[in-house]
């Protein structure tokens, strides 16, 4: 019998999303006095509790959110899950902006800019740490007020579908990602490519 090729490993730093020909979709979670004004509005700084000063970070993967919120049940302040709609010239425009971060010190000029990006390990719909790297995007300031008020095309709320996630692993576990794909429960992401120079500014080749 003919032996077939391994699959092709996952690079360390790649950046997968849920997108389409016009926008790119990103997470965030956030309390029900931001989330609720946001999604009747449209407009994510609909509500006066929604601050521009504080870096908002989004996250293009949605086993990654579940993680950070656990599953909208971590506290009140990410109660609700918002999947959040963006051209992809404006996504790029972030991503080119990005200063990348991991606890080293950045100098002032990199302080002042809006625009950070961390790597950090991905993860699996039950929340099992992954060998390789999950794009995390933090916005504040001026472009925190472009990209929040001017970029966004798009907010739904997809709490529920965080939670029916969480019920559906813990309860039947082992089920397979195509599964929960088909199910509704985990959106398709696919590898999100970008120049080589860019690559370079999010330091992918690392």
């Amino acid at each position: 019998m003919a032996s077939h090729p391994p699959p092709p490993k996952t690079p360390h730093r790649q950046i997968r999303a849920s997108y389409d020909e016009e926008t790119v979709t990103v997470y965030q979670a956030y309390s029900q006095a931001i989330a609720g004004p946001a999604v009747q509005e449209q407009r994510l700084s609909a509500s006066p509790a929604f601050s521009h000063a504080r870096m908002t970070w989004i996250k293009p993967s949605w086993a990654w959110m579940m993680y950070r919120c656990g599953y909208s049940y971590k506290d009140r302040g990410q109660e609700r899950v918002l999947a959040i709609r963006m051209k992809h010239e404006h996504f790029m425009r972030l991503l080119s902006q990005a200063v990348v971060c991991h606890g080293q010190t950045l100098s002032a000029e990199e302080r002042g800019k809006g625009v950070r990006v961390q790597w950090d390990p991905e993860r699996t719909p039950s929340l099992d740490v992954l060998p390789y790297r999950s794009i995390q995007i933090g916005i504040a300031g001026k472009v925190s007020k472009v990209w929040a008020e001017e970029w966004i095309v798009g907010i739904d709320d997809v709490t529920e579908r965080a939670r029916r996630l969480r019920e559906v692993v813990e309860k039947e576990g082992g089920v397979k990602l195509v599964e929960l794909v088909e199910g509704g429960l985990v959106p398709e992401e696919r590898v999100y490519d970008v120049p080589e120079d860019l690559m370079k500014v999010l330091q992918m080749e690392e």
